[in-house]
This record gives C-alpha cells, sequence and structure tokens, in this order.
C-alpha cells in the first residue's frame, strides 16, 4: 500500500495541470481535470476514459493512469499502459509505466521484469537513455536509473559517458562513494571538466560541511594523485580542495610539489600566499614565501617574494598583536638586511614606511623612524602619491612623540597638495583629529562635515563617528571636561601608552559617572583589551554597551564586534551567529547589515558568494 501511494503522488504532483490551459481545452477535459485536482478520481476517470478513447495525448494518458492507481483499478491501468506502447514503440518509459503498475498491484518480479526490458531495449542514442533514465528517477526507482546510464555508457562507447549524471543518482541514492568516484572519472575524459567538478562538490565545504563526505573526497583524491602522479588535475583538485576546507598547510605541501613536479617558477605558491594572507593565516604564507625565496635572485618572483614576505610579517604583528620583543627586533633585523640587499628605491618604499611604523610604535625608535621617512621622501622618481604616505606615516610618529603641531603641519601639506584626492581627505581627517585630542572640537567637528561627503567610504564613515562622538559628549551645560579628559585618552592609547589612557578613562568614570560619555568609555576599554590580546575583558566590555546602552549609538557597533569577537578569537560559532541575527532584527538599518547577514549566512553554512 505504502508503495502505490508513493507511485500516486508522484503521477499526481508531476502531472497537475495548469490554469491558464485549463481555459484552453474542452468542457469535458476542464471538467475531468477539475475533478483530478479535487482528488475525485471516481468523477475523474469517466471523464479521462473518454478522453483517452478520443485521443491517447500524454497529458491524459498520465492523469488516466493515475486515477486507475488511486482506484486500485491495475487490470484496466495494465492495458492502457500497454495500448500506450503500442501506439509508441520506441518510447521505452512507458515500459517503467508498465513495471510500476505491477509493482502496484504487488507484483514486484513482474515490475522488475518490465524495468529490465525496458534497459535492455536502449538503442546507441542519448535521448532515449534520458528519457528512461528520468522515467526511473520520477519513480525513485534509483538503481535502475544508474543501470539506464551505464547501458547508455557501453551502447555510446565513450561518445557521452553521462558521469555527471550517474553522479546526481548516486547522490539522490545516498552513495556518496560512486558519486565521488563519477566526478573523478570525468577528470580522466580531460582536465577542462576541472571547474565542472568543483561546482559540483562545492556545495561539500563550509562551516557546516559534510566531514564523512569531506574525507571520502580526500581519501579518493589523495589515492588518485598517488596512482597518476603524471595526471596534475588530480593534485590541483586536492589543492582546491583543501583551500575551501581552509587547510593551507595541506595545500601548501600540495602546491609545492606540484611546483617541482612541473618545474614551475613558484607563481602557483605565489598565488597560494596570497590567499593565506587574505585569509590572515599568515604562518603558511611566510612559508610560501620563503620557498619561492629559496629559487634564488634569478626567479622572476624573487624581487616580490622578499617585499611580500617582510609585509606578511609585518602584517602578522599588527593585525593579531601576538608578538614577543625577541620577534619585534627580528623583524626590524630582516628589514634592514633586505633593504641593504635591494636599495632604498622606488620598489622599496612601501618596506622603509614599514619598518619605520615598527620602529616607532613597536619598538619606541622613534628618532631612527624619523629619519628613515625623511630619507624616503628624498628618493629620485618616488611618485607624489608615495612621497605623501610617508608623510602621513611621518606625521603619525611626529604625534606619537607629543610634537603636535610640526605633525599638525606635515598634514596640512598633504592636505594642500592633494585636496580632491583621497589621500589629501586622510590627511585632513588626521588633522580634524589632531583638533579632537587637543580638544578644540568646533574646529573638529567642521573639518568633519567635509569629510562626510568624502569619496572614500571608510574616510566618510570614520568622519561621521568622530562627529556624532563629540556631538553627543558637549553636554547642554557646555561642560566639555569629560570630553576633554577621553580625548587625552584616545591620545595616550594611539601612542601606545595604553595603561595611563586606562588611568585616564578611571577619572572620567570615576568623577562624571552620569555623563553621557560611558558608552564611548566602554568601547575605548574594548579597543584597549584587543590590543593587549585580553579578549575575554574585550567581549565583556562590548556587552556592558549592549546591556546598558543598546539605544545609543554604539549599539549595533558593540553587537557586530562582539559576534566578531565570538567568531574569530573565542571559538564560539553559535554564539556569534546569535548575535549576528540579533543585529539584523534589532537594527536593520545599520550599517552593518549587509557584512552581518553574509557572516551570518557563512556560519550557517550557506553558499556565500
Amino acid at each position: 500500500m505504502r508503495n502505490v501511494i508513493k507511485i500516486v503522488f508522484i503521477l499526481n504532483f508531476s502531472f497537475l495541470i495548469p490554469c491558464d490551459i485549463l481555459a484552453q481545452v474542452s468542457t469535458d477535459e476542464k471538467l475531468a481535470n477539475q475533478y483530478f485536482q479535487n482528488k475525485e478520481y471516481d468523477k475523474a476517470i469517466v471523464y479521462y476514459e473518454k478522453l483517452f478513447g478520443k485521443k491517447s495525448s500524454d497529458l491524459i494518458y498520465q492523469s488516466y493512469l493515475s486515477c486507475l492507481l488511486e482506484l486500485k483499478d491495475f487490470k484496466t491501468a495494465e492495458k492502457v499502459v500497454k495500448k500506450q506502447m503500442k501506439n509508441n514503440p520506441g518510447q521505452l518509459d512507458y515500459g517503467v509505466n508498465l513495471g510500476m503498475v505491477y509493482f502496484a498491484a504487488g507484483d514486484a518480479d513482474k515490475a522488475r521484469s518490465e524495468y529490465e526490458k525496458a534497459i535492455k531495449q536502449l538503442p546507441a542514442d542519448q535521448e532515449p537513455v534520458f528519457n528512461l533514465a528520468n522515467a526511473f528517477l520520477k519513480i525513485r526507482e534509483w538503481d535502475y536509473a544508474i543501470a539506464t546510464y551505464q547501458k547508455g555508457r557501453k551502447l555510446l562507447r565513450g561518445v557521452y559517458p553521462f558521469n555527471m549524471e550517474l553522479a546526481e543518482v548516486y547522490q539522490q541514492k545516498g552513495d556518496i562513494t560512486a558519486m565521488i568516484s563519477e566526478y573523478l572519472d570525468m577528470l580522466e575524459l580531460g582536465d577542462s571538466y576541472l571547474q565542472s567538478v568543483q561546482n559540483s562538490l562545492q556545495t561539500s565545504f563550509g562551516i557546516e560541511g559534510d566531514a564523512k563526505k569531506n574525507e571520502i573526497i580526500r581519501s579518493q583524491l589523495l589515492k588518485r594523485v598517488q596512482q597518476n602522479p603524471d595526471k596534475t588535475v588530480y593534485t590541483e583538485l586536492l589543492i582546491w580542495m583543501f583551500m575551501q576546507q581552509k587547510e593551507f598547510d595541506s595545500a601548501f605541501t600540495q602546491v609545492k610539489a606540484l611546483d617541482k613536479r612541473k618545474r614551475e617558477d613558484g607563481s602557483r605558491v605565489i598565488a597560494l600566499a596570497q590567499t593565506c594572507v587574505q585569509n590572515e593565516n599568515y604562518d603558511v604564507a611566510v612559508k610560501a614565501y620563503k620557498y619561492v625565496i629559496d629559487k634564488g635572485p634569478e626567479s622572476s618572483y624573487y624581487l616580490s617574494a622578499r617585499i611580500e614576505l617582510l609585509n606578511v610579517m609585518y602584517k602578522k604583528v599588527v593585525s593579531q598583536n601576538n608578538y614577543t620583543q625577541i620577534e619585534l627586533i627580528e623583524l626590524e633585523a630582516n628589514y634592514s638586511k633586505s633593504l641593504l640587499e635591494l636599495g632604498k628605491s622606488v620598489s622599496t618604499v612601501s618596506l622603509i614606511k614599514d619598518m619605520a611604523h615598527l620602529q616607532a610604535f613597536y619598538l619606541y625608535k622613534t628618532k631612527e623612524a624619523i629619519a628613515l621617512l625623511e630619507e624616503a621622501v628624498q628618493i629620485p622618481l618616488l611618485s607624489a602619491t608615495l612621497q605623501a604616505e610617508c608623510k602621513l606615516e611621518l606625521a603619525d610618529i611626529l604625534l606619537m612623540t607629543g610634537d603636535v603641531w610640526e605633525a599638525s603641519l606635515t598634514y596640512s601639506q598633504v592636505e594642500k597638495a592633494f585636496k580632491y584626492d583621497v589621500v589629501g581627505q586622510e590627511a585632513k581627517f588626521r588633522n580634524a583629529r589632531i583638533a579632537f585630542y587637543t580638544a578644540d572640537f568646533k574646529w573638529a567637528q567642521a573639518q568633519l562635515d567635509v569629510l562626510k561627503g568624502s569619496t572614500s567610504k571608510l574616510i566618510a564613515n570614520d568622519a561621521m563617528a568622530l562627529s556624532i562622538m563629540i556631538s553627543d559628549n558637549m553636554g547642554w551645560d557646555s561642560i566639555t571636561t569629560p570630553l576633554e579628559m577621553y580625548a587625552r585618552a584616545d591620545l595616550l592609547s594611539f601612542q601606545n601608552r595604553d595603561d595611563e589612557a586606562l588611568i585616564v578613562l578611571d577619572s572620567i568614570k570615576e568623577n562624571y559617572p552620569d555623563h553621557t560619555i560611558q558608552d564611548d568609555i566602554l568601547f575605548k576599554r574594548y579597543v584597549i583589551m584587543m590590543k593587549k590580546n585580553k579578549y575575554e575583558e574585550a567581549a565583556k566590555y562590548l556587552q556592558s554597551i549592549i546591556d546598558n546602552f543598546s539605544s545609543d549609538i554604539l549599539g549595533d557597533d558593540a553587537m557586530f564586534y562582539l559576534a566578531g569577537l565570538y567568531e574569530n578569537r573565542l571559538n564560539d560559532k553559535q554564539k556569534a551567529m546569535g548575535l549576528y541575527n540579533e543585529l539584523l532584527i534589532k537594527f536593520p538599518g545599520s550599517m552593518f547589515t549587509v557584512e552581518a547577514r553574509k557572516k551570518f549566512r557563512k556560519l550557517r553554512g550557506d553558499a556565500v558568494n
């Protein structure tokens, strides 16, 4: 009985008649279709029987057959199918219908006989193979659909191998090993199928990917790589799989082996290193760049690898804040060695700028950093833009040392030279920030109001945030002392004097406990704790903003950054997903909405472009 219901359901679902067709058919057909849709099969069959006698169209036939199966009139159903087979001798899917009738009547052996007969009658032609396989798929007879495609493969003798179709059936059947084998067999036909195979396997990976399926893919790929060392397409697919799973160390092992086997120039390794940097996997990126450097100066990627290696080591320090004093000194030594070997030129100016930042903000060698940048801006043929970027770094270091006015003057030089360019707008913003630090709030706001229309979204957002922060905390009674103290703490934090900054923040809270600046203090504490790698404490400050100031300007900021903390630092993906979702509900107009939605979907396991 269960099989009968299953077969009839499939037929009913597959052959419902759209309303726009009803208007074009006869009255009898309208009535038949209406009764059929209302599941009044005893009434519908009267009209379908009459219509089938006049015209044996496939639409009438399928509906008529469905009614007969619903009413368990298997003998009449057998006659109807046989008539259709007689009128259409080359259409093998009617044999599946006949087998289906026998199966519904309880004669499984007779049903199997009809299924096998239909497969035996297959000609060496793709279309009949597809039609017969689809007929089996409609009634979920996976094994017969597989047998159909396999027979078609033999008949067509390599003209069309049906790998993709077989893989899809195996997936529906739940035979993952066979499915993957079919996909990999496609690569035997040609390397051009690599993209198609990758697209088909794409859904296997991600946060909530199928671990068992992934292990089967890995196992089969490794076996094929070993069995076919000269067929590099398998290695390329294995590398792609490791990249999807963010197993960059394993990917590097395979990329390095492929580079050696094909005697390549390191371009593939460079591409992997760049992907690692984008995913903040700096350790593997370092190994990849070192591998290319070891090829020697004659390698076409030697210079770029030397520069990028230092960039990666620098990013590891400034972005992760996870370093020792020994590592800082070692990094500085590497910069010095590279600049000595490569020379101070236009091509190495980025190294000079980063080395100066490292010396000033991490090793507190401000005099050396200033001298290095002053030398950099004098490099012959240096573009005006690169010179301006070096001047911005120089001004930052001057500000760090407490030489506020000289820093402001240097920012002003860049702003004047690049009045309508992004680098000039950045200089204008940093000058406005100096005005904030020195409690010249009105002048700062005047500059920030102009920058709200910046062509750079980042600058515009920063200007907006600082402007709102000033206006929200000026105080209705014109008392600016709490804001002045906060600005001083902000400057101390910029100068890496974070412990002193925390003391000032404590003073504000103690002396002005009811001031509106309390949420900003919490957020600044979060920033400082992040610099110190104290993630649990950082999370507490953000949670305090959410609990006590969620309706204020920093409510959505705190929720977004707290979600990021749980996702990337505290290793609680569920908590992060919940916070992203909460942000979407509570703050639909937030500037973080688009990014939060992407991150939420990614954590949920959706395919995200």
